[in-house]
């Protein structure tokens, strides 16, 4: 029996420092305070979005709301309001699924804002499809949605510099490619609709965030405006609530105690938009509010251009 109570002890308390260490991890340790700056989260309405959303408005921020749902963005607002004591706080419409979605809202936002200091692109989705335009859902999504509206908010944030652009990616980027025959011809990604091809799909677009941002940073030498794009790290959130139900079914018990929840999970995009210091670091790949080293893929300066203008042709801006 004592020895079977020991066991178990160690067990608990291996499992214990793991949680603690790898998968609480670190927390945004910046004081700043934000009274008079202007922030938009997309995404906001629910996860690692609105504990983001939660936290700014906490310091003092405007925060701008920016979700697809409008009820589900309505019910976030008063949450937000609600757990951060602020009024600051507003619900702004916004599909990234629809280039005519995302032009209206910077439209709203540039005539009714006058300020714009930090832009979280924060949401994703897991879903393969096609968007409003024609465009794989989650190539769409994931990063041509945010391509349009970072660019069209883009004057705006160099006018309030010092600013930041933060983007949120994953690890999974490491297993991402970017297959540019696929996205002329198909406008996608890929095409696969398998629980492989879908996560292939997945990481080449968390890929396509960090090349984005690479890029970003070359353009935005010279100006007041800096970018990040991170890991958050595995967040028990609703990212995976289209995958089928044997799958979120099996995920349950792993994702209860070796994911980060999403006040958690938010510390490193909130490091990145608040850290005092990191602007020499922009452009960079961050993960447990570290900034990390990449894989030569995720700074090719001939792909990340490539993208780029592709994305512009898409998007119109070219």
């Amino acid at each position: 029996m004592s020895t079977f109570l020991l066991v178990v002890g160690v067990v608990v308390g291996v499992g214990y420092i793991y949680h603690h260490i790898f998968v609480k991890g670190k927390a945004c340790t910046s004081k700043a305070k934000l009274h008079g700056k202007t922030v938009i989260v997309t995404g906001s309405n629910t996860g690692i979005g609105k504990t983001t959303a939660i936290d700014l408005a906490r310091r003092g921020a405007r925060v701008i709301l920016a979700c697809r749902s409008k009820e589900r963005g309505e019910a976030a607002l008063e949450e937000v309001k609600r757990e951060s004591g602020s009024n600051q706080v507003v619900f702004m419409q916004l599909d990234l699924g629809s280039l005519k979605s995302v032009r209206r809202f910077a439209e709203t936002f540039l005539k009714s804002e006058t300020r714009l200091d930090i832009l979280i692109n924060n949401a994703g989705i897991y879903l393969q499809g096609r968007t409003e335009d024609g465009l794989g859902m989650m190539f769409g999504v994931n990063h041509i949605g945010h391509f349009l509206l970072t660019n069209l908010l883009l004057e705006r944030l160099k006018a309030c510099g010092p600013s930041r652009v933060v983007t949120v990616s994953s690890v999974f980027h490491h297993f991402g490619k970017i297959d540019f025959d696929c996205l002329n011809t198909h406008k996608a990604l890929g095409l696969g609709t398998s629980t492989t091809d879908v996560t292939q799909i997945y990481s080449d677009s968390k890929l396509c965030n960090v090349l984005f941002t690479y890029e970003l940073a070359k353009r935005l030498q010279g100006t007041k405006v800096t970018c990040y794009t991170l890991h958050p790290g595995a967040i028990n959130t609703e990212l995976a609530r289209y995958s089928n139900p044997l799958m979120k079914l099996f995920l349950v018990p792993i994702t209860a105690y070796f994911f980060k929840n999403p006040v958690q999970g938010c510390q490193t995009t909130l490091h990145c938009a608040l850290q005092e210091g990191i602007e020499p670091l922009s452009g960079r790949y961050f993960s447990n509010c570290t900034v990390r080293e990449v894989y030569a893929k995720s700074k090719d300066d001939a792909a990340a251009k490539k993208l780029w203008e592709l994305s512009e042709r898409i998007c119109g801006l070219a």
